[in-house]
């Protein structure tokens, strides 16, 4: 097992349009997406077979890509079907065809698998909630020049949010939490006690009772985090994120804010998307620091017991880096105690 067995998210289904070509990264695979004649989305090698030109740079025609160099055609298997400088045996070619990825399309996402044949046919991550009454769910993209361990420890790390969003979301208050933190099967799951109203500017939505919070916050392999608050009936909140690897340190970040607050749910929509992403903007400036420092330094750090959820997360991706599967790691469960 390794990261080319995974899926990854390379574009929302309404944005990739009908007679439309977009370039994506994925582990550093160039790519070319785009709709065949029958609306099925497409993953080509964004490289033309002629002369090495980028076929995302070409056009889409009934669902046949074009490349934009010397016009070969190319149908939504990948095959050449034409070739223009051949005049009219240019439909003659044999049995030509651009290298074709895995795709499919789940929860309004499309993606892409890189290896064609895995070993075990992992599904992609169910996307909570999404499209379910009484849940409205918006979407944020953004691109952090950061890799996914960090991107994915940052956004299940609660230490750092009473400094980089102080007062928008949470504020030093020296409130002592705990944390019960698992690592089994792949994934590294996350239960907080103790944390009732420090939540910044965001504790008028999500808790404005005060009541205790149920908060959990997981990982789940090789890219995902979800951070989940529960406050009572019609009061819940879910952050998804989909770290996807377009290179070393270069991370497309899908961002599903996904809640469910009875009345004020469609309302609360502009509020919610502004400050969830003024929120993500800070988290990016931090991150492009934390890379910068890392490339003139190394990446030593000097964890504390707060940062076991770290350290978890680093096993499991040391594991498919290595190509071991991260499942077969024994389960292990902490107990901590850190301050807000």
């Amino acid at each position: 097992m390794d990261f080319r067995d995974f899926w990854y998210v390379v574009s929302e289904s309404r944005a990739l349009k009908a007679n439309q070509v977009i370039a994506r990264q994925v582990l550093d695979e160039w790519l070319a997406i785009y709709r065949d004649e029958q609306g099925q989305a497409i993953a080509l090698q964004d490289r033309c077979l002629h002369r090495a030109s980028q076929l995302s740079r070409g056009t889409v025609r009934n669902g046949q890509l074009t490349c934009g160099y010397h016009g070969w055609v190319y149908d939504g298997t990948g095959k050449v079907v034409q070739v223009p400088s051949l005049g009219p045996d240019g439909k003659k070619l044999g049995n030509r065809c651009a290298k074709r990825y895995p795709v499919t399309e789940r929860d309004g996402f499309v993606y892409v698998r890189l290896n064609e044949s895995p070993e075990e046919a992992l599904e992609p991550f169910a996307m909570p909630h999404y499209g379910e009454p009484g849940y409205k769910t918006l979407r944020l993209l953004n691109v952090f020049d950061n890799d996914v361990t960090n991107c994915a420890e940052n956004f299940i790390d609660i230490p750092h949010t009473a400094f980089v969003h102080r007062g928008i979301f949470r504020s030093t208050k020296n409130e002592a939490l705990t944390a019960t933190i698992e690592r089994k099967h792949g994934s590294v799951q996350v239960s907080y006690g103790g944390e009732k109203n420090n939540l910044g500017f965001f504790q008028k939505f999500l808790n404005p009772g005060g009541v205790p919070l149920v908060h959990k916050d997981n990982f789940y392999m090789p890219n995902v985090t979800s951070v989940e608050y529960v406050a009572g009936k019609h009061r819940h909140f879910i952050i998804t994120s989909q770290s996807v690897p377009a290179t070393p340190r270069s991370t497309w970040v899908y961002t599903d804010l996904t809640y469910n607050y009875g009345l004020w749910t469609g309302l609360a929509a502009p509020f919610v998307r502004a400050y969830g992403q003024k929120i993500i903007d800070q988290d990016l400036e931090i991150l492009q620091n934390q890379m910068k420092v890392i490339e003139k330094y190394g990446a030593e750090f000097n964890n504390t017991p707060a940062d076991m959820i770290h350290v978890f997360i680093e096993s499991i991706r040391n594991e498919l880096a290595a190509g071991r599967d991260p499942r077969k790691l024994p389960d292990k469960s902490h107990q901590v105690e850190f301050f807000v």
